[in-house]
């Protein structure tokens, strides 16, 4: 029974981070297309897309720069 159990837990741990993280690569896609096209600020960003930090925009903007340059 305790076998049972920790495998089920794992099995729904192991979905929930598969989730998490395919959430997070969306969103993170998201704000890619948005700092592109240049016509939003990151604090507005952030508002629309809340599981990114301010931060996080900022250093995505740094790389799409880089990338650009």
């Amino acid at each position: 029974m305790t076998t049972l159990f920790s495998d089920e837990y794992v099995l729904e741990a192991y979905a929930k981070e598969i989730a998490d993280k395919t959430a997070y690569r969306e969103a993170r896609e998201t704000a890619e297309r948005f700092i592109k096209k240049g016509q939003m600020s990151l604090e507005n960003i952030a508002d629309c897309i809340p599981s990114l930090s301010l931060d996080e925009l900022k250093k995505i903007a740094a790389e799409i720069t880089q990338r650009q340059a």
